[in-house]
């Protein structure tokens, strides 16, 4: 039994630190409410900083494996698979822990609370920290979602192993820019429907002990401090236990952004009052004025510290070692090969094939001499990482990959061929200075691999370090700068090309889908990425990932950035056709399946349970995502969304059974006041590799199977 399901332990802890609260002063219970606690010695309490990051790896610390970042493990859409990704990053975050502990390090980014994962719906792929996310669907980002805590907090019945964080309740993504300021007005129906499915699932499923509030108000009020939020959905209709943190610096954000409160006191007082128990900041050292003041009451004060060392109880951080399985991690652990392994595996994984013309890729390592690499982001390590990146000992960029693949006995040669937005390399060269060379390698090689797309410096955090380009979040859906122009010169020299996107959020590449053969989307793939996009190209592997946001033709058919009505937003909404949908992705095999069949025809209180056989018809091992699309039959409802997934792993003539349960609550939908209602009428649900609609068959040449359903009688879930 999971401590998180240990509800005796649980009580022990809170028990212990009730009694631990009691014998506190109000300056010491004060000082442990912000995320650099001091120590309190003669309690026998050591500092300890709360803040630490583990977006795609232990991050900020030094040495650690740099997974691919989170929209790419999301293209996985493999629940198990990222439990066990999160599981390598918690074990290196006890092995840099214990390490820390034992040289007296308690500083920022060495503690056990990770700030991770960032479940907020990608609703525009203009937002620069959409990379952080699992994408744009709720159900997916859901079940990445658990899968993430789970792996981070581990199955000891008495330990967390760490602390996962699902962060940033609620309706948040972007604009980067205002965030501080930012009012995201959004109606019931979207915010169950769309904002809020993926931090229930973590908090009723993967049992997360932290939750981290938003910058944003939502409706004129503070997320931070955001009593409906805070106390009524996340503590009252979910049940959650854990601990609420604030951003950073988000109460500041009270009075002097949202300018609802007139004083930091007032805003300390205020996000304290309504279920804030930690602040990332320093607004909360006002909580002593306000405590004498009578702003706050000192027991909800003491409720909050309850929350907070219980958190530490249950990481084990306040036993003897000896007591904690955890504690025995070596840091030899960190960055050792089978992380490097797992790492490579992860960035395989999830790379999506967008596009094959005529069979081009996989390449053929004995018919090439010469192989040209051209492009930006081709020997950009900081293209690999993403951002809330740790530091590897080693970095493959895909140029380096590719080199070390085909070793002596076939020559790369390599080229920049313009800076990744920039119009000119050389600070004082002239416009498009790399253009010759661009030609000049493309007339000695039998192909092309240009490597374009962005980087965390281009779509990130308001405020990231170096971030030149803008606030974070991207102007628009276009490659920067001349890569295009780069693109459009390799193509003209008629030599074949693979083009491989490096980035984060969905990109227009409408002319490159018309003129260009082989396109690969590589996300960040992390710090073994060369490698691992080097075996997929030369067959080693077969691509799998899919697609966890919609690529969309320009950003022209997106409603206004600001704009957190979901109308027109993602698969979901979208009335128009995608340029690539969410859930697609091509592979060097095929797969060929047998008629679906449900348990019954009735959707009830039970749900449905569906089964398919699928068989591996191509000459190549590879992995079919079997993605179950629900339609509701009724005028206003939403297009088909994705509610189940199952993932076969096949040998060629391999036949395999994917199951796949409905619950009743996968065929209800969120009313205007909120409440998720299945009402008697028809559905249906589409079974297949993709989604069921027309420009995911057209790019496939597949059709998904249909099954109807009738939903008998209205019912209130």
């Amino acid at each position: 039994m999971d401590i998180a399901k240990n509800q005796e332990k649980t009580r022990q802890y809170r028990t212990r630190a009730r009694a631990l609260v009691a014998q506190m002063t109000l300056e010491e219970k004060v000082e442990q409410t912000v995320n650099d606690t001091p120590a309190v010695e003669r309690l026998g309490l050591k500092a300890y900083n709360w803040w630490n990051e583990a977006l795609h790896g232990v991050a900020r610390a030094g040495v650690a494996t740099v997974f691919p970042q989170a929209i790419g493990l999301a293209a996985t859409f493999d629940e198990d698979f990222i439990e066990q990704v999160a599981d390598a990053v918690s074990t290196e975050g006890r092995a840099k822990f214990n390490l820390h502990q034992a040289k007296g390090d308690r500083g920022i980014y060495k503690g056990l609370t990770f700030w991770s994962p960032n479940v907020n719906i990608f609703r525009d792929p203009r937002w620069g920290r959409g990379h952080e996310t699992f994408g744009e669907d709720p159900y997916l980002t859901s079940r990445m979602g658990v899968g993430f805590v789970k792996g981070i907090q581990g199955h000891d019945e008495n330990y967390l192993k760490a602390a996962a964080c699902a962060k940033h309740i609620a309706v948040h993504s972007g604009p980067e820019g205002i965030r501080h300021s930012f009012d995201a007005v959004v109606g019931k129906q979207d915010l169950y429907e769309t904002y809020l499915p993926a931090f229930q699932a973590c908090v009723q499923e993967g049992h997360v002990e932290a939750v981290m509030g938003a910058y944003n108000c939502i409706n004129g009020v503070p997320c931070c401090g955001n009593s409906m939020l805070l106390q009524d959905i996340l503590r009252g209709e979910w049940g959650f236990e854990g601990h609420v943190v604030s951003d950073c610096g988000a109460i500041e954000d009270f009075h002097a952004g949202h300018h609802l409160t007139d004083t930091p006191m007032e805003s300390a007082a205020m996000a304290m009052n309504n279920g804030c128990d930690l602040n990332c900041g320093h607004m909360y050292h006002f909580l002593k004025q306000a405590v004498k003041e009578g702003l706050v009451d000192e027991n909800r004060l003491d409720e909050a510290l309850v929350n907070l060392f219980t958190a530490r109880m249950k990481l084990g951080v306040l036993d003897r070692e000896e007591e904690n399985p955890y504690d025995k991690i070596p840091y030899s652990a960190v960055d050792s090969s089978s992380m490097q392994a797992l790492n490579r595996e992860a960035a395989a994984r999830s790379m999506v094939l967008l596009k094959n013309e005529g069979g081009l890729l996989p390449l053929d390592k004995s018919s090439l001499k010469t192989v040209g690499v051209i492009g930006p982001n081709a020997n950009s390590r900081k293209a690999l990482v993403g951002n809330y990146e740790g530091t590897a000992s080693r970095y493959w960029t895909i140029s380096e990959g590719i080199q070390e693949y085909l070793g002596e006995e076939v020559r790369v040669m390599f080229s920049e061929g313009c800076h990744l937005y920039r119009d000119r390399v050389e600070t004082i060269g002239d416009r498009n200075d790399r253009m010759a060379e661009v030609k000049g390698v493309c007339d000695c090689s039998d192909l092309v691999v240009v490597c374009l797309g962005l980087d965390a410096g281009l779509e990130g955090e308001q405020g990231d370090a170096n971030n030149e380009y803008g606030s974070g979040d991207k102007p628009d859906l276009g490659l920067p700068g001349l890569q295009q122009e780069v693109l459009k010169a390799v193509v003209d020299s008629k030599k074949p090309v693979v083009l491989v996107l490096l980035s984060g959020s969905a990109l227009g590449v409408d002319w490159a889908q018309d003129h260009v053969p082989a396109i690969i989307q590589g996300w960040y793939p992390g710090a073994q990425g060369g490698m691992a996009l080097a075996e997929l190209l030369f067959g080693d592997r077969c691509p799998e990932g899919k697609l966890p946001v919609t690529f969309y033709h320009a950003d022209h058919v997106l409603p206004d950035f600001t704009d957190y009505s979901m109308k027109e937003r993602t698969y979901r909404y979208m009335t128009g056709e995608a340029l690539y949908p969410f859930g697609y992705g091509l592979s060097y095999t095929t797969f060929a399946y047998k008629k679906a069949t449900a348990d019954k025809d009735q959707v009830t209180e039970e749900g449905v349970t569906i089964r398919v056989s699928v068989k591996n018809t191509g000459a190549r091992a590879g992995a079919e995502t079997v993605q179950a699309y629900v339609k509701i039959h009724r005028e206003g409802t939403p297009n088909a969304q994705l509610k189940g997934i199952c993932k076969l792993r096949l040998s060629p003539g391999e036949e395999g059974e994917a199951l796949i349960h409905l619950p009743a609550r996968a065929f209800g939908l969120y009313s205007q006041e909120g409440k998720l209602l299945l009402q008697k009428g028809r559905a249906s649900v589409s079974i297949g590799g993709q989604g069921p609609d027309p420009r995911s068959r057209r790019l496939t040449g597949q059709e998904v199977q249909l099954l109807e359903f009738e939903i008998p009688q209205d019912m209130t879930l």
